[in-house]
């Protein structure tokens, strides 16, 4: 292996623009395969935040939801029915819907996600959200996400000072009295948070009968699985009964299957995979080519063509490893530029960097194994 590696490099850096071209296609191929699968990530992170962050062990929800944003209604009634059963603790209301916000100082109108509950309670466990509950006790009071998407700089830094910042939802005037963090997503570019008498006057087509979701506290010791089955068992089919992780897994399936967003991802990071098999078939291709004279040589003096081919693979390793480089380095400013930019959880991580290091490779070493078809052909008579 010692006599080997020299030779496979000498191959590689033989022709410094060769090599740079062929880091520079590997780092482009990484780059795709790293946007692609951060977003991905971001997408489903983005949209089950809030679903991640609720405070109780089951979930009711209507058989014709699609997911937190288009949620049916269902009827309050059930949660009561649900309270009755032994080893439930409390049951709580959410009212959640899609509506128009204007933005306090440049007046244009967004699209948030409006939650609304009981404020003796918070249905979620966010930052800042315990703290604010009392302010959301008076009239036309609401709670900003301080991760949405825009320059709230000036609001934010209002309501810190005790200031109450005056806008608008669905026409409707509200004032922002308190923070919170939570997140833009893929679907709303951010969030608002009232109680459940503020929710219904702004939506004013609403009845308190009609939840959006209904949250289930066990007793400690309760089994949610075997509670969720009972309930199945108790209430009616208009409504499904679902754990805090199933629910949260009900909304990435809805991404994943239900829209175009994830198959588009995975189909980018399948074509940054093929974009850099080619580029690099291009460079050993033309490689193999170049030396078909010297490799003859070798196999006249008595190497085998698994050595010969033993060199193409570790020069296709080498490759891998220079491109990558770079390509990691890129990626990672341009997920800070775009969380800067989106407000989305687009981070670099461990597991991503090994996945995408790992198909690098495994990119490399198919280029190469096509590449080496025709390094089998060299034959010591072409040269003698």
């Amino acid at each position: 292996m010692k006599r080997k590696i020299p030779l496979a490099w000498l191959q590689v850096s033989r022709e410094r623009s060769r090599l740079l071209v062929a880091m520079a296609g590997i780092a482009f191929a990484d780059m795709l395969m790293f946007i692609q699968l951060g977003f991905r990530t971001a997408l489903y992170e983005s949209n089950t935040q809030l679903h991640r962050a609720i405070r109780a062990d089951l979930v009711l929800l209507s058989p014709q939801a699609r997911n937190i944003v288009n949620l049916t209604s269902i009827p309050r009634r059930r949660l009561y029915q649900a309270k009755s059963l032994q080893g439930v603790q409390s049951v709580q209301a959410l009212y959640a819907d899609f509506v128009d916000w204007k933005h306090p100082q440049t007046k244009k109108k967004t699209s948030m996600l409006l939650l609304g509950s009981e404020p003796t309670r918070s249905p979620f466990n966010l930052a800042g959200v315990d703290r604010n509950l009392d302010k959301l006790k008076y009239p036309d009071t609401v709670l900003l996400d301080t991760g949405s998407r825009g320059d709230y700089s000036t609001t934010i830094q209002a309501v810190q000072q005790g200031q109450s910042v005056p806008t608008e939802i669905r026409e409707r005037q509200v004032n922002v009295k308190g923070l919170f963090l939570s997140g833009a997503s893929f679907a709303a570019d951010g969030n608002v948070m009232t109680s459940d008498v503020n929710f219904l006057r702004v939506m004013a087509n609403r009845k308190a009968s009609e939840v959006s979701v209904g949250l289930i506290t066990l007793e400690p010791g309760v089994d949610p699985n075997q509670m969720a089955a009972a309930l199945r068992l108790l209430l009616p089919h208009d409504v499904k009964v679902l754990t805090r992780k199933q629910f949260a897994q009900f909304e990435e399936d809805y991404w994943a299957e239900n829209t175009s967003i994830g198959f588009i991802f995975n189909l980018g990071t399948a074509i940054g995979f093929v974009v850099g098999t080619v580029i690099v078939y291009q460079i050993l291709s033309s490689d193999v080519a170049d030396h078909m004279a010297e490799y003859a040589t070798l196999k006249a003096m008595g190497f085998r063509d698994w050595y010969l081919l033993s060199v193409i693979f570790q020069e296709a390793l080498i490759l891998a490893i220079l491109g990558f480089i770079p390509g990691y380095a890129i990626s990672y400013g341009l997920y800070g530029l775009t969380r800067s930019a989106t407000n989305l959880p687009l981070f670099m991580t461990l597991s991503r960097a090994t996945t995408v290091f790992v198909l690098t490779i495994l990119m490399c070493l198919v280029s190469g194994a096509i590449a080496t078809r025709k390094l089998r052909s060299a034959d010591p008579a072409d040269v003698f």
